[in-house]
């Protein structure tokens, strides 16, 4: 029985590995090809972020949907999203995955419950919760998933969300990415609440875990749902995280200490999950080979979409209303 255990947990973890590794090794490409010029627009990456993004999708049922932030490929990814779909999006390919019109900040698949990323700070919240109150008119067993960062604490569309969603007892969790910043300033230097606070006005339970640990944001995810679908109204998990970069890709993050940058890598969560599956018998092969094959597919999908025509500016107009004049 221990040996059975010990099994499926190891088989658990390996799947939450290979889906941290995906987002990261994801991210990293598009460093290189926004630096390149192959990505348009500004594109915000969650690299130090993605155990949240693994947690939280492993703990979702298939009829549950998701809305996302500016920060929001981990979230895609681990939902489940098309690597080729994925790159052909953000690459401003015909045949992305929104016809190569939302790009970074935009990209959705509602095919997934993916409602999309949004450029606008706590945007999604609002979003999330309609989906919420579609689930609970529809009275199945599925919740949306609110993502944001601690930058919106400051936002009245959380305050807003976090009142209807408790006074109408809406299956809703709210997932913050705690990562200490809002854009380019501390947390603490703007706004003075705690979430735990704003979660105990709105009378909203809450938790918060160590989001480097991507077996405990799972478990916490799973519990939450758990007790949404039982006995209805909202919940909080916050994640305390690091952001490696900056706000978005190319800022110097002169408002950073040097320091702290420097230390960053204890606090990676791939690390953190690598020696937790080495522990449970992984070898190092095995880990290399997964490496391997999630590099093979993201190279597979970049030179699809470099291999594909940009998307037509003759087909802007298309799929906007607008009034006969």
């Amino acid at each position: 029985m221990a040996r059975a255990k010990r099994t499926k947990k190891l088989t658990e973890l390996l799947s939450l590995y290979r889906t941290m590794l995906l987002v990261r090794r994801a991210e990293e490409r598009l460093r290189v090809l926004f630096a390149d010029g192959e990505v348009p627009g500004f594109i915000h990456l969650s690299l130090g972020q993605e155990a949240v993004a693994a947690g939280v999708a492993a703990a979702l049922g298939p009829d549950d949907t998701l809305a996302s932030t500016h920060r929001g490929h981990g979230h895609a990814l681990a939902r489940g999203m098309a690597l080729d779909g994925f790159f052909l999006e953000l690459m401003g390919r015909a045949g992305g995955i929104c016809g190569g019109r939302g790009g970074s900040m935009h990209v959705a698949d509602t095919s997934l419950g993916m409602l999309g990323a949004n450029g606008i700070v706590g945007a999604g919240l609002s979003l999330a919760v309609g989906s919420a109150l579609a689930h609970q008119v529809r009275r199945g067993q599925a919740i949306a998933v609110a993502f944001f960062g601690d930058g919106a604490m400051a936002e009245g569309a959380l305050h807003e969300s976090l009142n209807l969603s408790s006074l109408w007892r809406l299956p809703l969790l709210f997932v913050c990415e705690n990562n200490g910043w809002g854009e380019f300033t501390p947390t603490e230097r703007q706004f003075v609440a705690k979430l735990a606070n704003i979660a105990a006005a709105f009378g909203v339970p809450a938790e918060t875990v160590d989001g480097r640990d991507v077996e405990a944001v799972s478990e916490a995810a799973k519990k939450l749902r758990r007790e949404i679908l039982k006995s209805g109204g909202p919940r909080i998990l916050e994640c305390t995280v690091h952001r490696f970069g900056g706000h978005f890709e190319g800022d110097p993050q002169k408002y950073r200490d040097p320091a702290q940058l420097a230390e960053l890598e204890r606090h990676d969560p791939l690390v953190h999950a690598a020696d937790k599956l080495r522990g449970l018998g992984a070898g190092e092969n095995e880990l290399q080979a997964l490496a391997a094959e999630v590099e093979a597919e993201i190279e597979a999908a970049v030179t699809q979409a470099r291999a594909t025509p940009a998307a037509e500016i003759d087909d802007i107009a298309a799929l906007v209303y607008r009034a006969a004049l």
